[in-house]
């Protein structure tokens, strides 16, 4: 078994989340606020986070933790009561997660691209009482009006925040069960209102553990936090994943490849979680080879296919790194596949196996079961995903079934378990009847070592119903449409190849959550 070599924690069955039977991990925490404990207890003074000058230890990151739980707790905050986090990469939001977690509260994290009008939704919707934000972002914060149950409103760096962490901590930690919400995150909301995800501290847990299990993360692990820790697979991948192994995070406030492979050199990291565009840039840097990235050994990446000139060319660069793909989604608390690294070089086309303890299968139209090698939607079983969405029963009852969730996804699962994801269900181009899906050729456009990224749309055609075209990203402003048409060409049948092309070199409209958004694409493009 591909799993026989990883020392996958001992799982029993268990009933959670009502009529739902789960695989569990036996030996673990029960809240986020005890694997914070057992971090400090394990690793007191080896260093948890690094932020620019800032370096705090287990220890000092327990005791500011504890102590911000006490402030939160003298404005008359307690268990279930929700507090938004409009905060970037910095310090301060792990913090509040911590906080948060030892008092009971639910952290309802915002994207820092979220405007004023968005941010007034989620918080009306999620009834949060509290809100810490960037002192930047003070315009954003609604008012009363818009949002009547706010009733604090806290900058980072104010007299107000630095009152919360000036208040010891005497109350012991708040009783929380493992099914309680640890934090809702609101999807992306590419059609209609977004959704506020609820991700239990069992969710996390569950999830982190498994990446601990599967990158066989240690206390010497040091991770570096590039992606926004306002999404799922920043808050779980990066913070709670080096949680549970006591290791350290690194973050930095944005994502540039120049000051991240320095920070990335100077601090030693050994683990990474990015898309491929953002190890793609890396490579392009002039300088790559002067940074000291031997202690990197754990590539981890997910969103789009992984060119296989940039396997190859990190291979030869940094041959000590191991490329590991996985697949996942807010609603499975982040991972719901992983590659074994050994097997990354031969699956190119796959995300992986279903995690340890995780049940994927491929559904048709008609919601029965497909055969093996067929193309269905996605469903989704295992202790990662979640109970449902916040305040919102129709969409929890139209996106779960039995426990599995719905992924929207299309892809197929092969006679050896490989996972493959092709579309979005909404996204598949048909052309004459032809389904084409964008994966197959944005990874055939990834790569050509003048493409950063790209995204497949549909324009519509009178006659044919739609048309094949792609967004292309690029450093090179020289690059032509008919070059990437002749790869195309190459690989895919007639009817898969851009019929037109833009090729552009600013990057791919993303939503709050990070995620192309092709409805603007289209828009744009297809016209």
């Amino acid at each position: 078994m591909p799993w026989s070599s990883v020392a996958i924690p001992a799982m029993q069955r268990e009933a959670r989340f009502g009529d739902r039977v789960v695989p569990a991990i036996v030996a673990r925490p029960r809240s986020i606020w005890q694997m914070v404990e057992e971090a400090a207890a394990g690793n007191p003074d080896g260093e948890a986070l690094i932020a620019g000058e800032t370096r705090l230890s287990w220890t000092q990151t327990r005791e500011t933790s504890a102590r911000l739980a006490a402030g939160l707790a003298g404005l008359g905050l307690r268990r279930g009561d929700r507090i938004a986090l409009l905060l970037g990469n910095r310090i301060e939001i792990v913090l509040a997660m911590f906080a948060a977690s030892r008092l009971g509260l639910i952290p309802v994290v915002l994207s820092t691209r979220q405007q004023r009008p968005e941010i007034a939704y989620v918080l009306t919707d999620s009834g949060a009482a509290a809100i810490i934000h960037e002192p930047d972002f003070a315009d954003r914060v609604p008012d009363a009006a818009e949002a009547p149950a706010l009733r604090h409103r806290i900058a980072v760096g104010s007299e107000s925040y630095r009152d919360l962490e000036a208040i010891a901590s005497q109350d012991p930690p708040a009783a929380i069960g493992e099914e309680d919400t640890a934090l809702i995150l609101y999807t992306s909301g590419t059609t209609g209102r977004p959704k506020g995800a609820m991700l239990s501290h069992f969710n996390v847990i569950h999830s982190a553990m498994i990446y601990v299990a599967c990158m066989a993360l240690t206390r010497d692990d040091r991770s570096i936090a590039a992606v926004p820790l306002s999404h799922v697979t920043g808050m779980v991948a990066n913070v709670m994943t080096m949680v549970r192994c006591a290791g350290a995070l690194v973050i930095v406030p944005d994502f540039k490849a120049a000051e991240y492979l320095a920070i990335a050199a100077r601090e030693r990291v050994t683990q990474t979680v990015m898309v491929p565009a953002m190890y793609n840039l890396c490579l392009l840097q002039a300088d790559f080879d002067s940074h000291d990235l031997s202690a990197w050994r754990i590539g981890g990446y997910g969103g789009a296919p992984m060119p296989v000139a940039t396997i190859e060319k990190l291979a030869r660069k940094v041959p000590r790194l191991q490329l590991i793909n996985a697949y996942g989604a807010t609603e499975t608390t982040s991972p719901s596949t992983i590659m074994p690294p050994h097997l990354t070089a031969s699956h190119l086309d796959s995300v992986g196996l279903p995690c340890p303890g995780a049940t994927i299968v491929i559904m048709d139209e008609y919601g029965r079961e497909a055969p093996r090698g067929s193309v269905g939607e996605l469903w989704i079983h295992g202790g990662s995903v979640i109970k449902g969405y916040w305040n919102n029963a129709a969409a929890t009852a139209e996106s779960f079934t039995g426990g599995f969730w719905h992924s929207g996804d299309l892809g197929s699962i092969d006679e050896h378990g490989f996972v493959r994801v092709f579309d979005r269900k909404k996204d598949m181009i048909n052309r004459g009847g032809y389904k084409i899906y964008s994966a197959e050729v944005e990874s055939v456009l990834a790569s050509h070592p003048d493409v950063v990224e790209s995204a497949i749309i549909a324009r519509p055609c009178p006659v044919l119903g739609e048309r094949v075209h792609a967004v292309v990203v690029t450093r090179n402003p020289q690059l032509e449409s008919f070059e990437l048409r002749r790869l195309c060409a190459t690989q895919l049948a007639d009817y898969k190849v851009p019929e037109t092309i833009d090729v552009i070199t600013e990057p791919l409209p993303r939503n709050a959550n990070g995620k192309v958004m092709k409805k603007v694409l289209r828009e744009q493009f297809a016209g």
